[in-house]
């Protein structure tokens, strides 16, 4: 019996985690699950799973959700410290790292750092700290398997060892796929007329609102090519993103023998998800098996980055080094969450990034306090960039 730890429990990759563990009984049982301030839904599934720890992100949440459970056996704690301990637990052999955004990057360190098997979902960790995250991975020992699913569609067409040279294992490319969001088709004109709502309403996938908004710019496309490129060990230049409406194929790894393997599915979490937890098995995910025939037709495309601009601040954040990619990222979470809350506009998201990357000097990624320094510098940039256009900022 495996124990597991979810951060970010109430997410859209929490709650279809839960789903698979819950198909399994007799191989999973949860230790312990995170939120930040969603009491209610946290309540309903610590009542159904039982864990052992809930942690909350901050005080009041977590008085109000020890009120609720306090005829239960689940210890309500919050903070940092607390993010980190059930992330490192000795008892717990699988942490899922689910948490969107910058603040996932610590307890997920954490979990690196105790030789953890971490399913990995938080690309922002890659992102900001690719090289010093992968440098922990190896040095600890630990078990990286990425659940995005392009990334896990990547990990199981590459052969074992994926950590070595795989070029030396014939790999030549990455094809790395994307819906292209909601806005594929829309004319260029109306992006300036694009709400919240639209953005979120993502036509294939299930998803949040920030991952939804950042797959309608397609910076989640472009955050996932940094991710590749770090969990991969491939140069940018070899990983190529191809649009591909039906979210059937998830991605692709083409070989020097001329052969390209691809995996396949219908578009829902919870394949990559049992997939990692699994490995190298396989166990029933709930996911309807692909029926080929009633897909009939797979389209492919190449991605337009005028259309999607953001692809191309990400390449080049990831071409530059340094602490760019934190800049990069730090400044899409300000964007993002201001468009969220009506005060840009869609099509402003990847001009404050850019402003972002130009105004801001990267440096060196050579230790963490570096890039979180980085993160912050950005964060305020952008900031006061809405500020003095008489823009009243989010919290």
């Amino acid at each position: 019996m495996k124990q597991i730890t979810i951060l970010g429990a109430t997410g859209s990759i929490g709650s279809s985690t839960l789903d698979v563990i819950a198909r399994h009984p007799d191989k999973y049982t949860v230790y312990a699950l995170t939120a930040n301030t969603n009491v209610e839904q946290m309540a309903r599934i610590c009542s159904i799973h039982n864990p052992r720890y809930a942690v909350m992100g901050n005080q009041q949440s977590a008085a109000e959700l020890t009120k609720i459970l306090s005829a239960t056996t689940t210890e309500v704690v919050c903070g940092d410290q607390a993010l980190a301990q059930v992330a490192e637990d000795a008892d717990v052999e699988i942490v899922v790292a689910a948490i969107v955004g910058s603040v996932g990057l610590m307890p997920t360190l954490a979990a690196v750092r105790a030789g953890k098997r971490v399913l990995l979902a938080n690309k922002e960790s890659l992102v900001m700290a690719g090289s010093l995250f992968m440098d922990e991975v190896v040095r600890h020992a630990a078990e990286l398997i990425p659940v995005d699913s392009e990334h896990n569609a990547i990990f199981q067409c590459l052969p074992s060892g994926y950590l070595n040279n795989l070029s030396e294992k014939g790999v030549t490319r990455i094809l790395l796929t994307g819906s292209g969001g909601p806005f594929r088709e829309l004319p260029l004109e109306e992006f300036d007329r694009v709400t919240p709502a639209q953005a979120v309403a993502h036509p294939n996938w299930d998803m949040g609102p920030k991952i939804s908004v950042d797959s309608a710019t397609m910076m989640n496309k472009g955050l996932e090519l940094i991710e590749a490129c770090w969990l991969f060990g491939m140069d940018e230049s070899d990983i190529e993103i191809v649009l591909h409406k039906q979210s059937i194929v998830h991605s692709m790894v083409a070989y020097n023998d001329g052969s390209v393997l691809a995996q396949l599915g219908n578009p829902d979490m919870r394949t990559p998800i049992a997939n990692a937890l699994a490995w190298p098995d396989r166990i029933s995910s709930g996911v309807e098996s692909l029926d080929l025939l009633r897909v009939s037709r797979l389209d492919f495309e190449q991605a337009d980055e005028i259309r999607f601009p953001c692809l191309r601040l990400a390449r080049d954040a990831f071409k530059q080094g340094g602490t760019s990619m934190a800049i990069l990222n730090a400044a899409n979470e300000v964007a993002v969450e201001n468009f969220l809350n009506h005060r840009i506009k869609f099509s402003d998201i990847p001009k404050l990034i850019e402003q972002t990357l130009q105004q801001i000097n990267s440096s060196s990624a050579d230790s963490l306090e570096v890039v979180l320094s980085a993160d912050t510098e950005a964060r305020a940039y952008v900031h006061q960039q809405l500020a003095e256009a008489g823009l009243r900022l989010s919290s």
